[in-house]
């Protein structure tokens, strides 16, 4: 056996038994600080394990629905009886994804492929590692200003990603404007929706969009307009949506929608949203792209389980809950959208924190449409380190004082939440991330 297979194999050896301690001594999720020291100790681990996948390394970004569509990616591909590696868990920087690996990976056997949701600004440094075969991209959205800065900053990290590998197969998202300078080699793949509708009534969002500006300077015009900047969009200068490879009309139900691919194919998957839509849709299109035969991935649908957070739904003590992360405004917005559809048997609890995995700059709530809130009917309680800020923004969007309850702990507001749900309603939660994990820890 050679030096570089000794190495890997202590490596391998080494982060599964301080993951394991941690998981089940410490109770930690171990998602980051196993990778961190593992690459203090072995730089070269991650470049060495390229060679144990044997079918192609995926990976997807975008700033929202990364985390769904890689599970989608990884249930299907776990349907097609493929062994994966996956960091499921969503530590989406190098060293949650070296951690990934090295606790999944076999001692001595090869897996079939690694599946990688990467933070948009991390994604070249992951590709300094990892020689990726694709690359899917969701879309691009003002999200932690402090940290990314505007879209056209993330937008050239992602694409400085791609440069650095003219082989790498590229699906993009045809209805988002601000994805058209990462078509940057032939292997580009469009995905996109002709049609969308909603089977309960969806209400319209006075939230602002971002501004999607074409490379000549003028604002894109929009036929259809989805949500935000997410359409179908052209210039006058000629520059325009693509025309995608699968193209998908949609239904949207209270607790799932229903896809059409290319007048011909069709799914249903059981999670709800527009952007959720988008997120199947760009699950069903790398499958199809790679062959995957239709009925299997209707069966990782109904199969799926979405990560906590991301339209999860869970019991505890006998009480029914649906978490969703929020974090930016546009998806904030389309979280509100579907909140109002469960408004008549249902308690709210809005939980704002501002450590640095949220993003110390909260005025995205200003941008958020908490106007939908405006006639909703029950308790609305808000936690957090930002809980003031929250209870002043609804203020203004003028909802109801006698309805909002201010808690700052998160532990103590949580607790008041679930005593107030009954077994007639149900406990909806919008955190955001650190407030999510958090919450995961409560019973």
């Amino acid at each position: 056996m050679g030096k570089k297979n000794l190495e890997v194999i202590f490596a391998l050896f080494f982060t599964k038994m301080l993951v394991f301690t941690l998981r089940n001594i410490f109770k930690t999720n171990a998602t980051s600080l196993p990778g961190k020291l593992l690459l203090k100790m072995f730089p070269s681990f991650p470049d060495l394990t390229n060679e144990r996948c044997k079918n192609g390394i995926v990976t997807i970004t975008g700033t929202n629905g990364k985390t769904t569509t890689s599970g989608l990616i990884a249930e299907i591909f776990a349907c097609d009886d493929k062994k994966i590696v996956h960091n499921a868990q969503g530590a989406n920087m190098l060293t949650g994804i070296v951690t990934a690996v090295a606790s999944q990976l076999p001692f001595t056997d090869k897996v079939d492929n690694f599946i990688f949701e990467s933070d948009e600004a991390y994604l070249s440094k992951i590709y300094d590692h990892f020689k990726a075969e694709y690359l899917v991209v969701t879309n691009l959205f003002r999200d932690q200003l402090d940290r990314y800065g505007e879209l056209a900053t993330t937008a050239k990290k992602i694409k400085d990603a791609i440069l650095k590998n003219s082989k790498l197969k590229v699906l993009l998202n045809a209805d988002d404007p601000t994805l058209l300078e990462l078509a940057v080699n032939e292997n580009t793949i469009y995905y996109g929706f002709e049609s969308l509708s909603f089977e309960y009534e969806c209400k319209e969002s006075l939230s602002p969009s971002e501004t999607a500006t074409c490379k000549c300077g003028n604002d894109f015009s929009y036929s259809k307009r989805f949500y935000s900047h997410i359409g179908h969009y052209g210039c006058s200068c000629g520059i325009a949506r693509q025309n995608p490879k699968y193209s998908a009309k949609a239904k949207i139900y209270k607790d799932h929608t229903e896809i059409l691919i290319n007048n011909e194919l069709s799914f249903k998957v059981f999670i709800p949203n527009i952007y959720n839509a988008y997120n199947a849709l760009a699950a069903i299109s790398f499958a199809l792209e790679n062959g995957i035969e239709p009925q299997i991935i209707q069966k990782a649908f109904e199969k799926y389980k979405p990560a906590f957070g991301r339209a999860e739904k869970k019991t505890v003590r006998g009480k029914k809950l649906f978490i969703q992360l929020i974090k930016n405004p546009t998806g904030a917005t389309e979280v509100l959208r579907t909140i109002s559809s469960y408004s008549d048997n249902s308690i709210l609890l809005i939980a704002i924190n501002d450590n640095y995995a949220d993003g110390r700059d909260v005025s995205w709530l200003w941008d958020t449409d908490f106007e939908i809130l405006k006639s909703y009917p029950n308790k609305i309680i808000v936690t957090g380190t930002r809980a003031l800020d929250m209870a002043l923004r609804l203020k203004y969007a003028e909802v109801d004082n006698e309805k909002i309850i201010i808690e700052p702990s998160l532990k103590k507001a949580y607790n008041l939440a679930l005593n107030s749900v009954t077994k007639d309603n149900q406990l909806l939660i919008m955190p955001t991330y650190t407030a999510l994990l958090e919450i995961d820890k409560y019973k």
